[in-house]
């Protein structure tokens, strides 16, 4: 069976963006205040509290461009906070809305065909792992079933190389 976990955008692109930096658009990150839920943050994989600041920004989870490298809107706590590290466990972000788009991506980035569904909750982990467990996808997005905004990501847990022993 295929051990999966979930995946936050890495630190290097939120602190990119915490010091200034510019979005996938070179634009800088809009400042907004939440209202509350509905403004999960791609870091630390939590929503972002009614009142508290967060960034606003064009986001890119691909290592290039190319016609399948989506690009949109999601948000970040405007100050930093810890990257989600609880991979095995459902993002509590995940828990705001009923389902999601879960879509599995080549290993050269591109959308394998046939594999984009909306998702249950419930349903997110089992529809990962039997994606995952189909050797033409390397990983897979969670993102929003209303608007397709980038969640988070699915990889595959890799299993530790053992070392020899002179036995």
């Amino acid at each position: 069976m295929t051990a999966i976990r979930f995946v936050a955008m890495p630190t290097t692109d939120a602190e990119r963006l915490w010091n200034g930096g510019r979005d996938a658009y070179d634009r800088l990150p809009e400042t907004i205040v939440s209202d509350g839920p509905g403004h999960p943050c791609r870091h630390c994989l939590q929503n972002i509290d009614a009142g508290q600041e967060l960034l606003v920004f064009a986001y890119r989870p691909f290592p290039e461009l190319q016609p399948y490298a989506e690009t949109g809107p999601v948000f970040l706590h405007k100050q930093p906070c810890a990257r989600y590290a609880a991979e095995e466990i459902m993002p509590p972000m995940l828990t705001t809305s009923r389902d999601f788009i879960v879509r599995g991506y080549s290993e050269n980035d591109r959308i394998v065909y046939g594999t984009g569904a909306v998702t249950e909750i419930g349903d997110i982990p089992a529809y990962g792992k039997a994606l995952l467990g189909r050797s033409d996808i390397a990983y897979v997005h969670v993102r929003s079933a209303r608007n397709n905004c980038f969640q988070c990501r699915i990889d595959k847990v890799k299993a530790p190389v053992l070392a020899e022993t002179g036995a």
